[in-house]
Parts: C-alpha cells; sequence; structure tokens
C-alpha cells in the first residue's frame, strides 16, 4: 500500500521557555521537526503531512526548502483532532504513519517495521519499555498479552501507573479504518481533548489485530518536551552517531567528545581526536587525521593529510597529505592542492593554493589564486578588501613571499619572483625577479618618547 507520513507539530511547547516553537529547537544544529521530516522521507512516502499550529509562519519558513503537505490545527484539541485535521488529504487506499516533530531519534528501519506490521488491517503502534515510564500514556494488554487498550498517565489507576511498557504515539493504520476510529473519539477525559491514543481501544473493539512493536532503546524513542530532554536527545545521538563511525572501522579517542552535526563519510584509518566537532557534510579520506578541539564544517580532506588542534574549517575541499593547523581558519570556497601546508594562525578564504605551497605562519590570504610550491612569509596580507569592492591577488608557480609582505589587490605577482620582507606591494611583481617596496630607514636624533602626565 502507498505511505501517507503524518507528523504532528502543532505543539507550543511551553516547558521550553522559549520563543520557538518547540519543533524548531535546535538539535545537532538542526530544528527537532527537520530530523522527523528526513526519517520520514527515507521511507519514500507518497506525501508528508505536518500539522502545525504554534509560530505556524516560524515553522514553515524554518521547512521551506521541503516538499511538504501543511495542515493548520488552529485550535489544539488533542492528538487525535490533530491528525483528523490531516486526514481528508490521505486516500482511503494509503497506510498512514504517525509521527511527532519532537520525537527526533526513531531510526528508519523501526518506523519501516511498523508499517509492514499495520499491512492492509492492522494497527501498528511502536511501544518502549521504561524503568521509569512516569509522564506516558501505558499501554494495556489483555490476559493473553495482546494489546487492548492505551491509558493516559492522568486517567490511569494506580494498577495501571505500574505498568512500564508505554505508548510512544507513533502508530500505523489502514487510511480508511483510521479515519472511523477517529470519527468516533470523545473527549470525556480529564483534559477534555481527543487522545490518538483512544483509537487503540477502538480498533481493538472493532475487531482489528491491533499490534504493539517495542523499541530496541528507549532512546530512540525519547519525546522533547524541555532543555534537559533537548539535552538528552543530543547526548543520544551523539552517542549513536559515534558508534555507527566506530562500527565502520574509525578510531574515535573518546566517543563522548564527538560531536556529528550532519553527515560524516570516513575511509580506513581514520583518526579523531577529543572534542571535535563535525557540521553538514564532512567527507574524511584514508588515514586522514583530526586533532583535538577541531571544526570542521562542510568540508572533504583528502587522504594522508593531517589536521592539527584548534582549527575551525569551512567550505574546505583539500588534496592528498596536507598539513593543517594548528590554530588555522578557513573560509568557505577555499580549495587546496596536494601536500599544502597551512600553519599557526594562518587565515585562507576564497582561494585556491596549488601543490606543495606552504603558508605556515600569521598570514591571511583572501580572494587569491596561489601557484604550486610557492612559500608565504610569516605576517603576509592579500589586502583584498578597498573598502567597498573585493579584488584577487595572483601569486605565480615557486614564488617566494617575503614576511611582513602587503600584496594590494588587485595584484599579480609573477612565477619565480620574490618580494622583499616587508614590503608593500601594489604594480605586478615580474617573474624571477626580486621586488622590494619599502621607506628610506631614517634615524631621528632629536626625538624622545613620551613621558606619562603625573596624575
Amino acid at each position: 500500500m502507498p505511505l501517507s507520513v503524518v507528523i504532528l507539530a502543532a505543539g507550543q511547547g511551553k516547558r521550553m521557555q522559549s520563543e520557538l516553537p518547540k519543533v524548531l529547537q535546535p538539535l545537532a544544529g538542526v530544528p527537532l521537526l527537520a530530523h522527523v521530516v528526513a526519517t520520514a522521507r527515507s521511507l519514500d512516502p507518497a506525501a508528508i503531512h505536518v500539522v502545525h499550529g504554534h509560530g505556524a509562519d516560524l515553522v514553515r519558513a524554518a521547512m521551506a526548502g521541503e516538499e511538504l503537505r501543511w495542515v493548520l490545527q488552529a485550535e489544539q484539541k488533542g492528538t487525535g483532532h490533530a491528525l483528523a485535521q490531516a486526514m481528508p488529504g490521505v486516500p482511503d487506499g494509503h497506510t498512514v504513519l504517525v509521527l511527532y516533530g519532537d520525537v527526533p531519534l526513531i531510526r528508519s528501519a523501526t518506523l519501516a517495521g511498523l508499517v509492514t506490521r499495520a499491512g492492509t488491517d492492522a494497527l501498528a503502534l511502536l511501544s518502549a519499555r521504561l524503568d521509569d515510564p512516569t509522564g506516558y500514556g501505558r499501554v494495556v494488554r489483555d490476559d493473553a498479552g495482546r494489546v487492548a487498550r492505551i491509558v493516559e498517565e492522568r486517567d490511569a489507576s494506580a494498577a495501571e501507573r505500574a505498568i512500564t511498557e508505554i505508548n510512544t504515539g507513533v502508530l500505523a493504520a489502514p487510511a480508511a479504518r483510521l479515519r472511523g476510529w477517529l470519527g468516533a473519539l470523545r473527549a470525556d477525559n480529564a483534559q477534555g481533548e481527543y487522545y490518538l491514543t483512544d483509537c487503540v481501544g477502538a480498533a481493538a473493539g472493532d475487531g482489528c489485530e491491533v499490534l504493539a512493536v517495542v523499541a530496541a532503546s528507549p532512546a530512540e524513542v525519547l519525546g522533547v518536551n524541555d532543555k534537559v530532554q533537548l539535552a538528552e536527545a543530543e547526548a543520544a545521538l551523539r552517542a549513536r552517531r559515534a558508534d555507527e563511525l566506530m562500527r565502520a572501522g574509525v578510531t574515535v579517542v573518546d566517543p563522548a567528545r564527538l560531536d556529528v552535526r550532519g553527515e560524516a563519510v570516513c575511509g580506513r584509518d581514520v583518526v579523531i581526536d577529543v572534542n571535535v566537532i563535525l557540521e553538514g557534510k564532512v567527507r574524511l579520506g584514508d588515514r586522514v587525521r583530526v586533532g583535538p578541539n577541531c571544526v570542521l564544517r562542510d568540508c572533504e580532506i583528502g587522504d594522508d593529510s593531517e589536521v592539527v588542534a584548534n582549527c575551525f574549517l569551512e567550505g574546505l575541499v583539500a588534496g592528498n597529505g596536507c598539513v593543517i593547523g594548528p590554530f588555522t581558519r578557513v573560509r568557505r570556497s577555499t580549495r587546496l592542492a596536494d601536500g599544502v601546508h597551512l600553519g599557526n594562525f594562518v587565515e585562507v578564504k576564497n582561494s585556491e593554493l596549488g601543490a606543495g605551497t606552504k603558508a605556515n605562519h600569521l598570514s591571511y590570504l583572501g580572494d587569491t589564486a596561489v601557484g604550486s610550491k610557492v612559500n608565504v612569509g610569516a605576517g603576509t596580507v592579500t589586502c583584498n578588501y578597498d573598502g567597498a569592492n573585493k579584488h584577487r591577488t595572483t601569486i605565480g608557480d615557486g614564488a617566494f613571499i617575503g614576511s611582513g609582505a602587503m600584496l594590494v589587490a588587485p595584484v599579480t605577482v609573477g612565477e619565480g619572483a620574490t618580494i622583499g620582507a616587508g614590503s608593500t606591494i601594489t604594480k605586478p611583481a615580474p617573474a624571477g625577479k626580486l621586488t622590494v617596496e619599502r621607506g628610506r630607514q631614517v634615524t631621528i636624533d632629536s626625538w624622545k618618547r613620551p613621558e606619562k602626565i603625573p596624575k
């Protein structure tokens, strides 16, 4: 059967103590809702419906790049009411998978299994067993172990509250049957709301098979309602991604101090030291080493390269055998050919550096095309900004840039040229020649150092 996914995301999330809607709270750098949408997308559904309410404009804006069908729940009357708002857009011949915008860690495989169990005439719900089930609805089974109903904690008896199997709210069912059960819901409970969980009892009473699929890990179904639970979800996701990398052969020095906030693809024999953050899409080639306290955002690092401690790299494409750091910053649109060395306190932006080029100390290379085997001396600055516009600097193969040189763009340094230390270059420097620009050194005998005025 075709699959329609409905994500319930209308809640305010008062316990977050935030102006942001709950589903927009960031987890690993992206909104909670984005994680749920990505997981839903992996199931290849016919459509994804998002029921939104509080902060509707903000929610829609945050997910503007996604193909979603938006459903407004103007008045929040419970989860059953929320789902009912989306059902007019779901054909009877579909299976409906209900997800929540604040439950971001469910795996695709878990949901695929749930949808399969639902089949054509069953309601499959996702449950979990918790040591402390406080706050969750309980799964009540009959004497034969079959699911009979779900009872919310506020409506549960003492015996029912002792049950440790909880309902996650996630379920799958045939659209036509689900539509009928929703139509029969009543708000005769402590909150005066229409509970989606009451569909379980309705299904059982209707002779429909009700199946409870127990999640493999409680962390997978963790709901995020406040900043404490948000931190717990961060820790769980961090541990999951570190575990995935290690099982793929990556040496992670301390899994608790690796934070993958996106997609990391690593080659063989990669080593990642402590306090490393990988954001966006990061690709590390074979035998890459990443030192401590580094941030790599949307980077591709070639084989046998090393990122030394305390680097911030963004949008970098680096070839094989490069050495970067320590204390190097690379900004977007920068490409390094094989064997490039960038050292301590070097910043590079929107530049290309050729094979074997070195800039090892205290330099800024912005909007620069650097050839191969160039030596950039300490304190070199490509002065790319004239106060209104950016300009490019071109440095030819084999050039030697002396320490403290200022290259005022637009300017070209020819192949094999040498720039004398301390020079300010504003005109083309010819290939193979020494170019020096220095003021005459003068000593003023009559000068006296100013003295501090007494108070």
